[in-house]
């Protein structure tokens, strides 16, 4: 953690009742998932490295899957970056992995690297993700999200994904900033429909979007 602690994502596990966060430590060593977990912000445990470098975007499952925790997350290596995933019995030990999202390549708008955004949430048709992803062109690299389906038992099998981005900057304070044209969500939260997502601007603030879970369901083909 030398250099940083960066882009929690916070998950509220029911059947152990704590918070486990998922973060991104940076050192000499490089960017590598870490995990803390605590009951009242007040005071964390850290579990210490759970895979290492060069390793961002991590975000834990809100329950065990077939009678292990499950986790997604980007490594990066010779062959790009994708989001995988990967399971545990005790949040400490990681094993079992599996590529689930790939940059699709050529002009897409994802096709460049991805990675995941959010924690999965659970619906009726499998887990909804939300990732970013960019398209290189001639100006410079577009950043931009979108979203997916996971099947609800095994989730490593994408079973539906946008072929359209749904968010990206367009305000001005997600247009300029340390980092500009970056609109980066880390936590969303669901009430009845809606979905409340927070997400970075530009490096600079911290922003909230809202939309409607059954939408973005109708907007992949299902519906809740």
């Amino acid at each position: 953690e030398t250099w940083g602690v960066e882009d929690p994502r916070i998950t509220w596990l029911e059947e152990i009742q704590l918070w486990a966060i998922t973060y991104t430590a940076y050192s000499n060593d490089g960017p590598m998932i870490s995990i803390m977990t605590t009951k009242d912000f007040k005071k964390f445990d850290r579990l210490g490295i759970a895979l290492p470098s060069e390793n961002k975007d991590a975000a834990i499952f809100p329950r065990k899957i077939n009678g292990r925790w499950a986790m997604l997350h980007r490594p990066v290596n010779g062959w790009g970056a994708n989001i995988w995933l990967s399971y545990s019995p005790d949040l400490i030990h990681w094993g079992g992995h599996h590529v689930v999202l790939r940059g699709r390549g050529g002009g897409w708008w994802d096709g460049g690297k991805v990675g995941g955004n959010c924690p999965p949430i659970e619906t009726a048709h499998g887990w909804l993700i939300n990732y970013h992803a960019v398209r290189h062109t001639a100006s410079g690299a577009l950043y931009r999200m979108g979203i997916a389906l996971l099947d609800k038992d095994k989730p490593e099998i994408t079973i539906k994904r946008g072929d359209e981005w749904i968010f990206g900057p367009k305000e001005k304070y997600e247009l300029f900033g340390d980092v500009k044209d970056v609109v980066f969500p880390c936590g969303w939260t669901l009430e009845n429909d809606t979905i409340n997502m927070y997400y970075g601007a530009a490096d600079t603030g911290i922003a909230v979007a809202t939309a409607s879970l059954n939408s973005l369901l109708s907007f992949l083909g299902v519906s809740e």
